[in-house]
């Protein structure tokens, strides 16, 4: 997968050089291009933006910088254009799996109050937003959806069936997880995942993912159809947990 980052501060992403991504790059299962707008400033001063016509707080990121900074990327290299914006699209799991089967992807970073509606309009594919909150700028957004991206890239991890039991990917919450000791500070390791049986575990840890989504992020079940088992479940731990 080829991304391309349009962004004022490209060392900020010197990050990727770490943790997963940084497998994926070194595997040349990703490749990222980095492009600087300041390389196509409009003066001697790298000036890459100004003040909003009509007036406004802030300053705007201009047009021009933009649009040549993505008129440097060959066409076929381009991909789906992407603006990292607060407006946009809440970012999910299913748009996540969508965006990792591309072949090539940009990523617009923008700074200050914006960029420019007309780069909106006639360069950008899609508004996608990491959530309802306000960054100093798409760069930290950028990397979270970089990250997120590479997880489902054919072997970026390690264990190739990692991201299938992650959080969001059957639409549930992770369950609960443990680790070496069994037993620290007084504290146990449920005694269901040291029995070895594992068709009771995996029934446990269904159970266990089903509850977690209830009590902490209830939202996630209001349009999934939940199965006789799963509703006496819930009523049930709900009747207990109010007791």
């Amino acid at each position: 997968m080829n991304i391309n980052i349009l962004t004022i501060f490209p060392d900020i992403f010197n990050v990727l050089n770490s943790g997963v991504v940084s497998k994926a790059i070194k595997q040349k299962l990703i490749t990222i291009n980095l492009s600087d707008i300041r390389k196509n400033a409009i003066n001697k001063h790298n000036q890459v933006d100004s003040k909003p016509y009509g007036g406004g707080e802030g300053m705007v990121m201009m047009a021009e910088p933009l649009i040549k900074t993505i008129k440097n990327i060959n066409t076929s290299k381009r991909g789906h254009i992407v603006y990292m914006s607060p407006q946009g699209t809440k970012l999910n799991q299913d748009k996540v799996i969508s965006l990792s089967k591309l072949e090539n992807l940009t990523i617009i970073c923008g700074r200050y109050e914006g960029i420019d509606q007309r780069v909106i309009d006639n360069y950008v594919d899609e508004e996608i937003s990491i959530g309802d909150f306000v960054l100093s700028g798409g760069e930290y957004a950028a990397i979270c959806l970089i990250d997120s991206i590479s997880r489902h890239i054919p072997g970026t991890l390690g264990n190739k069936n990692s991201y299938l039991k992650d959080t969001f990917s059957n639409g549930l919450l992770k369950e609960d997880v443990y680790t070496k000791p069994e037993i620290y500070d007084s504290f146990k390791v449920p005694d269901i995942l040291l029995s070895g049986n594992h068709e009771k575990i995996e029934a446990w840890k269904s159970e266990m993912s089903l509850i977690k989504t209830y009590s902490k992020r209830p939202d996630l079940l209001k349009n999934r159809k939940l199965t006789k088992k799963q509703k006496k479940l819930l009523e049930e731990w709900s009747s207990k947990a109010i007791l």
